[in-house]
C-alpha cells in the first residue's frame, strides 16, 4: 500500500472525492514531514489503512524508520511476551513500539477493553504525547466514542489541536464498489459483451 498505487474511486460523490483528496494530501504531507499526530477516522474500508501504510512505506523508501502495528494484534503480542518461552521480553516489545520514531496504530478501538488494555494504551499514548513523537492513528470510532468507551485520558490527547490533526474520511466501504462490479460481471466461463479489435 503506497501513495503510487492509491487509486481514485469511481463510486464517490464530488464531496466525498474532495474529502478523499484532502485525506491523501494530509497523509502525503505527513509522510514527507512527520510532526505531531494524524488521526484518520471513518468506516471500515474507506481507505484509512491504505493511507497509513503509504506513510510508513514512504518513510521506508527514503531510509527512515517507522513502525506499523495493528492495535489488537499488538496487545496480543504484548500478552504473549509474558510467556517464559517468548523470544522477546515484554519490556523490549513495549519499548520498541512506545519509542518508535514514527508509529502507526491501525484499528485503534477494535481491541477488547479491560483494565490492563486501558492501562497499556494509556501508557503508550501518554508516552508518545509527552515526547511529541509522530503518530498516525486509524479508527472507526469518533473522538466522543474514544472518550466515552476507550479512555477519557487518551481521548483528550487525541483532541489536542496543537498536537493532533483529526480527519474524518467520508467515503463508504470500497469493498461495496468491488462487490458491485463483481455482481455485474458475467459468470465464470461465459463472456460478456465484447469490443471489436
Amino acid at each position: 500500500m503506497t501513495f503510487i498505487n492509491y487509486r481514485r474511486r469511481t463510486d464517490l460523490s464530488q464531496e466525498q472525492q474532495d474529502n478523499m483528496d484532502a485525506a491523501y494530501r494530509l497523509a502525503f504531507d505527513f509522510a514527507r514531514n512527520p510532526e505531531g499526530w494524524l488521526v484518520f477516522m471513518g468506516e471500515t474500508g474507506c481507505g484509512k489503512t491504505h493511507l497509513a501504510s503509504a506513510i510508513v512505506n514512504y518513510r521506508y523508501e527514503i531510509g527512515k524508520p517507522a513502525l506499523f502495528v495493528v492495535v489488537p494484534d499488538f496487545l496480543d503480542h504484548l500478552r504473549s511476551a509474558f510467556s517464559p518461552d517468548s523470544k522477546i521480553s515484554y519490556d523490549q516489545l513495549f519499548e520498541s513500539v512506545k519509542s518508535a520514531p514514527l508509529l502507526v496504530l491501525d484499528d485503534f478501538g477494535e481491541q477488547s477493553t479491560n483494565p490492563w488494555v486501558k492501562e497499556k494504551l494509556y501508557q503508550l499514548i501518554n508516552y508518545r504525547y509527552n515526547n511529541r513523537l509522530p503518530t498516525v492513528i486509524t479508527t472507526r470510532l469518533t473522538l466522543d466514542d474514544i472518550v466515552n468507551n476507550v479512555d477519557e485520558s487518551v481521548g483528550s490527547r487525541l483532541m489536542d489541536r496543537q498536537m493532533s490533526v483529526n480527519f474524518f474520511i467520508m467515503a463508504p466501504d470500497f469493498r461495496g464498489e468491488r462487490r458491485g462490479r463483481q455482481k455485474n460481471a458475467p459468470p465464470k466461463g461465459k463472456s460478456g459483451p465484447s469490443r471489436g479489435r
